[in-house]
């Protein structure tokens, strides 16, 4: 069974700087692609950012690239998002998820991760 817990979310100015982490209990993790999403209350879960199995490739949205930055270390099972210059809109329940195919143009859809945690929540302030 896949578990996948979050932490680091917490109240920010703007500005300031996070990094979320996700400990994942998944026999697969090192092979898997791994990304983060977010999502805002009445929204739909928004793509932030993924990378592939040895972390060579990532792909970021273009509301975070050049800011967001996501790591992995599979000797630990765990998957990062360095978060700097946070902006008010950076606000939201981050979320990681495990993917079920191989990186690539599709890795920036819900749909292609079967797992997921249950979120840590991220409020940045004006």
């Amino acid at each position: 069974q896949v578990q996948l817990v979050e932490s680091g979310g917490r109240s920010v100015h703007a500005g300031a700087s996070l990094r979320l982490s996700c400990v994942a209990s998944a026999r697969n993790f090192a092979g898997a692609t791994m990304a983060w999403f977010r999502q805002e209350p009445g929204e739909d879960r928004e793509f932030v950012a993924a990378i592939n199995w040895n972390g060579r490739l990532t792909e970021y949205s273009n509301a975070v690239k050049g800011r967001f930055t996501i790591s992995r270390d599979n000797t630990k099972s765990m998957e990062y998002l360095q978060m700097n210059s946070l902006k008010p809109e950076d606000s939201a329940v981050y979320y990681c998820a495990i993917g079920t195919s191989k990186f690539g143009s599709s890795s920036k859809f819900p749909d292609e991760y079967g797992s997921w945690g249950p979120g840590t929540q991220v409020t940045v302030s004006s």
